[in-house]
C-alpha cells in the first residue's frame, strides 16, 4: 500500500473483492439504464395514448348554450370598457411623454386645432365612440358600489339597477356625444 502525501489517498493492489464490487457496480448500472429506459418508453406510451383520448373528448360547448342574460352581459363590458379606456389613456399619456421628449409639439391646442378640422360625422363618431364606454363604465362602476354596500343583490335588483345603468348610458352618452 502506498499512500499519497497531501491527499490522503491509499493505493490498493486489486484483489478480488474489489474486482467483484466493480462487477456489481456495472450491472446495476446496467439494470438502471434498462429501467430509466422502461420509465422513459411507458411515460411515451402514456402520452400517446393522452393525445388519442382527447382527439376524441367533444368539444365543450361554452357560452353558445347558454341564453345571453343582462347579468354577464354588463359584466363583460364592464371589463371591455375598462381595458380600453385604461389603453388609451396610456397611449395618450406615452404620446404626450415622446413627444415632448422628441422636440415635436402635441399638445392640447394642436389636438383641439386638428379635430376642428374634421367633418360632423367624424366628429361624432369619434366622441360617441369615447363617451359611451366611458359613461357606461362610470355608471357599472357606481352599480358595483352599491352591491359594496350591501344593496340591490337580489336578482330584481340586479336587473332594475343593470337596466338603470343602462339609461343613463344612453342619456350620458348622447348629451357626451352631442354637446
Amino acid at each position: 500500500m502506498l499512500a499519497r502525501q497531501g491527499l490522503g489517498l491509499l493505493r490498493q493492489p486489486i484483489t478480488s473483492s474489489l474486482l467483484s464490487h466493480s462487477i456489481k457496480l456495472s450491472s446495476t448500472r446496467l439494470v438502471l439504464n434498462r429501467s430509466i429506459s422502461t420509465i422513459k418508453a411507458s411515460h411515451e406510451k402514456e402520452q400517446e395514448l393522452l393525445i388519442a383520448q382527447r382527439k376524441n373528448r367533444p368539444e365543450s360547448p361554452h357560452l353558445t348554450i347558454y341564453q345571453p342574460q343582462l347579468t354577464w352581459i354588463l359584466s363583460s363590458f364592464h371589463r371591455i370598457t375598462g381595458v380600453a379606456l385604461a389603453g388609451m389613456f396610456y397611449a395618450l399619456t406615452c404620446t404626450y411623454a415622446a413627444t415632448s421628449i422628441l422636440g415635436i409639439s402635441f399638445d392640447s391646442a394642436s389636438i383641439v386645432g386638428a379635430f376642428a378640422t374634421l367633418p360632423f360625422i367624424i366628429k361624432l363618431g369619434a366622441k360617441a365612440a369615447g363617451a359611451y364606454p366611458f359613461a357606461f363604465h362610470i355608471f357599472n362602476g357606481v352599480r358595483h358600489l352599491v352591491w359594496d354596500f350591501g344593496s340591490q343583490l337580489t336578482i330584481p335588483g340586479v336587473y332594475t339597477t343593470g337596466y338603470i345603468v343602462l339609461a343613463a348610458t344612453g342619456l350620458l352618452g348622447t348629451y357626451l356625444a352631442f354637446f
